[in-house]
């Protein structure tokens, strides 16, 4: 059932997809407390973190969590040195895996030539991913999409040089970057990396639930499912999924006062790790995602709260009804 990549099982075969703004480490560690195989961080950005002071690389290795369980570290970039010498950089803080972002299709970061513009470039592309597998001992992954656009679906040569340069594991968001997120992703597209490559293929893309994981693996053939938007206010979302295709350990999805304390928890944990205010700020559409889950009354009280104190008693009155939180 799990994913060998090196010396390591990543077990279950269900992962967190990185998401810009909402898979920090507070929301990490409350998914991969539920149980998940691999949780990935935000993306990183390569040129940042090699201009960084000396104290924000030092709290880098804190923000990444990178003392937890199977976290992998993503990063992004446009030229291989910058990328490479990022790579040393977090591996020498403790990365266990590195994955390398080709998917991001945000124009901030396509128009800076990374993400998923550079499968516009593949022997760049290509390049980079040696760069990068040059530098580190540890494990080095790729997530991309199935192409630019529907006149360059090239996921699969793509893999297939990835593999043969040394990529332990490729990530496909069954979309092209033209398509953002519109649509329905294309798993079955996804086959076609798969028959390509003798690594793993972890299919992504519109996985929600235990149902839609099937169908995804079915369609693609993939070996292992990546949940993202999916999580967002279901934390537990990927041990159901598990449970439900591996037989792994039950969650016990939180209703009631237990589902306050989570939710409390999570609030809590990222006031603590950015501080009061932007904490607060940040927290806010994790708050509406658990709301909108639950049917939870309260929730344009909780994104206008002044007060830390003030949101945690809304917390409480909006979810302790005791009713099952949908799934």
């Amino acid at each position: 059932m799990g994913i060998a990549l090196a010396n390591m099982t990543i077990d279950p075969p269900v992962f967190l997809a990185p998401m810009a703004g909402i898979t920090d480490l507070p929301f990490r560690r409350l998914v991969a407390r539920f149980g998940a195989g691999l949780v990935v961080s935000e993306m990183v950005a390569s040129g940042e973190m090699l201009t960084a002071k000396p104290s924000v690389r030092a709290r880098a290795r804190v923000d990444l969590g990178l003392g937890d369980g199977m976290t992998s570290v993503q990063l992004a970039g446009r030229e291989a040195a910058p990328m490479a010498e990022a790579a040393r950089m977090v591996a020498d803080m403790g990365a266990r895996i590195i994955d390398i972002n080709m998917g991001c299709p945000a124009k901030k970061v396509t128009g800076g030539l990374s993400g998923s513009a550079l499968m516009r470039a593949p022997d760049h592309a290509l390049r980079l991913i040696e760069a990068v597998l040059g530098a580190v001992t540890v494990p080095v992954t790729l997530k991309m999409r199935l192409g630019w656009d529907a006149d360059c679906l090239n996921a699969a040569d793509i893999a297939r040089r990835a593999q043969d340069a040394g990529v332990a594991m490729i990530t496909i968001h069954g979309r092209t970057r033209m398509q953002f997120y519109k649509g329905a992703a294309d798993w079955a597209a996804i086959a076609d990396v798969k028959a390509a490559v003798r690594v793993p293929v972890v299919a992504n893309g519109d996985i929600t639930d235990a149902a839609s994981a099937r169908a995804a693996l079915s369609a693609s053939g993939a070996d292992a499912v990546m949940v993202g938007r999916g999580a967002q206010g279901r934390p537990w979302a990927l041990a159901e999924i598990a449970h439900a295709l591996h037989g792994s350990t039950a969650p016990d999805v939180p209703t009631g006062d237990t589902l306050c304390d989570v939710i409390s928890e999570h609030y809590e944990a990222m006031l603590s790790f950015y501080g009061v205010e932007i904490g607060r700020r940040l927290a806010r559409k994790h708050l509406s995602w658990y709301a909108e889950v639950a049917a939870a009354p309260l929730r344009a009280e909780m994104m206008v709260a002044e007060t830390p104190a003030a949101t945690l008693a809304l917390i409480r009155r909006a979810f302790a009804s005791g009713e099952r939180v949908a799934a």
